[in-house]
């Protein structure tokens, strides 16, 4: 549905373009009449109010929190579009901002990381200058297009700080380009449209993340004026990205429904192409739970680079977690004395460690990550009774104090 909406538009402008030309008009004409007339804000509006049809997709709740949230998202996708889309679409001048972050969530963002973009063009070339800081995790990639502007995210290029040559001070510089170069190179190509970074969290409370800056070098490349053009675009991409991306997530919350409660392997190759890390496998999923109901989560973490599981709202936006706990990972997890884990997810705290809050949720989607690991073993899940949860946390306080004693 939502590639079938993407090309009509597409064909659509096509056809406008071509028409505009029989009668000797230019693109940049319309655009100029569509934003004087108001034209170009009210179809905008339009798409926007279009969008909300997302909130009664197929399996999609309709409770009061989870209708606010989701229309909540839907503001929180217009201030990431505008910001992207508006604000830094001039891929001359190419600024590395937040897209996603604690106030604005996209697609089970990850809570251990630190989101950067910037819009590129693989028509020019670029500069990165870093220092490496100590967060676990850094990576780059480059990316075809957008959510707004075509069918996902597919990748371009792909570079982890454990492949960068490093001076001794951290400090780093990485081409990106089409072209190949030596040293530090980050592939694109010709219809490569963005640019993600990917700093994880081990720790936030003691790593430092990499200081990042970027530069085109192309001598051809010259800012952009605001044009009534380049705004009209801005505009119809924002509109397109709220639109597809919450009918996209929409589409994916409903068909977890089918596995509920449980942690399938999510597919690579779909995850690659709607702008997933290709280093990480997941298990995405939805979960449900009665008031006296929770959800154990059990796995023996392989050698990984990272791990981590986070507790999602339907609208697969990660739960708040600056003031709740709604995930785990590799360093916070508490561990069994044979290397496995046991997540809780429950309502309140049944006094186990490693518990996930619902924050007031009795259901949404959920995800489980492992990051460059040597094999990706199954989580087993199961839903207890409070009362059953109770009596596991009694056994492990007796087997803690016969330790003890």
């Amino acid at each position: 549905m939502r590639k079938l909406l993407i090309s009509t538009l597409n064909g659509y402008r096509r056809a406008s373009r071509w028409w505009l030309s029989v009668r000797g008009r230019t693109p940049a004409d319309d655009a100029t009449a569509r934003v004087v007339s108001g034209e170009a804000w009210a179809e905008f509006c339009d798409t926007l109010k279009a969008a909300g049809a997302a909130l009664s997709y197929p399996g999609t709740p309709q409770g009061a929190l989870d209708q606010a949230e989701g229309y909540r998202y839907l503001s929180r996708l217009a201030r990431a579009g505008l910001e992207a889309f508006v604000e830094h679409a001039d891929p001359a001048r190419p600024v590395l901002h937040r897209v996603v972050h604690e106030t604005a969530k996209l697609g089970s963002d990850n809570p251990d990381n630190h989101y950067l973009t910037a819009a590129i063009s693989g028509a020019l070339e670029y500069r990165i200058r870093g220092q490496r800081g100590t967060v676990a995790y850094l990576a780059f990639g480059t990316q075809h297009g957008g959510y707004g502007r075509n069918g996902g995210l597919p990748p371009t290029g792909y570079l982890e700080a454990s492949e960068l040559e490093l001076a001794e001070d951290g400090t780093f510089e990485i081409i990106v380009s089409a072209r190949r170069h030596p040293g530090n190179w980050l592939p694109m190509t010709a219809e490569t449209g963005a640019l993600i970074v990917r700093q994880t969290y081990l720790d936030r409370a003691t790593e430092r993340l990499a200081a990042l800056e970027i530069t085109c070098l192309s001598p051809e490349a010259r800012p952009q004026q605001l044009t009534p053009q380049a705004l009209e675009e801005g505009l119809r991409t924002t509109g397109m990205f709220v639109a597809g991306a919450s009918l996209l997530f929409a589409r994916w919350a409903h068909g977890f429904q089918r596995h509920s409660n449980t942690l399938p392997l999510f597919d690579p190759e779909r995850s690659n192409q709607a702008g997933g890390d290709p280093h990480i496998r997941y298990y995405h999923s939805h979960w449900a739970l009665g008031p006296d109901e929770a959800l154990v989560i059990e796995a023996t973490p392989p050698p990984c680079q990272h791990w981590n599981f986070q507790l999602n709202n339907h609208w697969m936006e990660s739960l708040d977690y600056r003031y709740f706990t709604v995930h785990v990972n590799k360093h916070t997890a508490v561990y069994e004395r044979d290397g496995s884990v046991r997540i809780v997810v429950a309502h309140r705290d049944p006094g186990l460690p490693n518990w996930i809050n619902t924050v007031g949720h009795s259901s949404g989607t959920m995800c489980f990550r492992w990051v460059r690991a040597e094999h990706h073993p199954q989580p087993q899940t199961r839903v207890l009774t409070i009362a059953a949860l109770a009596e596991l946390a009694r056994a492990r306080t007796s087997v803690a104090e016969e330790r003890g004693s």
